[in-house]
């Protein structure tokens, strides 16, 4: 792969990384720092990690991955991890101080480019990229290309309702998919066993407070083979596999990579949700596998994508 030198910026909801994409595809340096409160001190701390980063040298173009609802203008029209930051021009801005080209994604889209592109999708047609962390985001490629939609707001999984009389979710809905398949979704399940007594191993590990008991604790007491955090981590598992065959249903990818904070415990969940998907999935026995496999590039996935989304744009634009 060779291609011009691009900056990536990935924002999430406590940490800002930026990295240098060389032209052959290599990460050059690095940039991060906690994301801050408000619109004005976000742009800034964007704007300036593209100036500390090409004080190593020039670059083209700038990718920005933001979580939310991110319009074809390059607008973050809402992002509910990014408290009071809605209606942004985040593009516009950022071309203005910057003088260079800027491209605008969801985060979790930029994260399948980058799979896509060096990770474990790499080279596929028809990939489907699921990141499972809090929440629950997506991105889609079809036919070699990214899908946005038509307004570019595509990817949002995580806000399929799967049980209208389920949880309440932030966006305002009930029963969304995030609600049952994500970190956020494994720590109230453990919550929920620990008020019945029976999450005692787990209850141990988040120091005796049930309120404190998140899904780390789950994955620790499973991996010393408590038998109520094993059956959790399946249980977790039976709801991602619900989820992936819907998408397969819709979408007939060949590949689905599965990223997010939660790979770190693929290993305890991931298998469940294989066997879910093949017992949910339409027609299974009659239709081609569909790997589903761990993401590769970890938490830079979303900034090199952004850098790679930001050179393809900028060869549009060349062209």
């Amino acid at each position: 792969m060779t291609g011009p030198r691009t900056v990536g910026i990935d924002v999430g909801g406590t940490k800002v990384l930026a990295l240098i994409l060389g032209g052959g595809g290599a990460v050059e340096h690095e940039h991060r720092v906690p994301t801050p409160e408000g619109t004005d001190a976000l742009v800034d701390a964007l704007a300036d990690a593209v100036a500390k980063l090409t004080g190593t040298g020039p670059v083209e173009a700038v990718g920005v991955g933001v979580p939310g609802l991110v319009d074809r203008a390059g607008v973050l029209r809402t992002a509910p991890n990014l408290p009071g930051v809605t209606e942004l021009p985040v593009r516009a801005l950022l071309e203005e101080r910057l003088g260079l080209p800027v491209q605008v994604d969801n985060d979790v889209t930029c994260a399948a480019w980058g799979e896509r592109e060096l990770g474990a999708g790499k080279g596929g047609d028809h990939v489907l990229v699921v990141a499972l962390g809090t929440g629950i985001g997506g991105g889609i490629i079809t036919g070699g290309q990214l899908y946005r939609g038509a307004n570019g707001f595509a990817g949002e999984f995580g806000h399929m309702v799967v049980d209208p009389s389920g949880p309440p979710c932030p966006c305002g809905q009930h029963g969304c998919w995030e609600r049952f398949a994500s970190g956020s979704a494994l720590g109230r399940f453990a919550r929920e066993a620990a008020e019945g007594g029976r999450a005692t191993r787990i209850l141990d590990l988040a120091g005796g407070d049930f309120h404190s008991v998140r899904g780390e604790h789950v994955a620790a007491a499973a991996r010393e083979g408590d038998a109520e955090a094993t059956a959790l981590m399946a249980r977790l598992g039976w709801w991602v596999g619900l989820g992936l065959a819907n998408l397969v249903d819709a979408f007939d990818p060949a590949t689905i990579v599965v990223g997010g904070g939660l790979l770190e415990s693929a290993d305890l969940f991931l298998d469940h949700a294989r066997a879910a998907f093949a017992d949910l999935v339409l027609a299974g026995p009659h239709r081609p596998s569909v790997a589903i496999v761990p993401a590769a590039l970890g938490e830079r996935a979303g900034a090199i994508g952004a850098a790679l989304v930001a050179r393809d744009v900028l060869g549009d634009v060349k062209n």
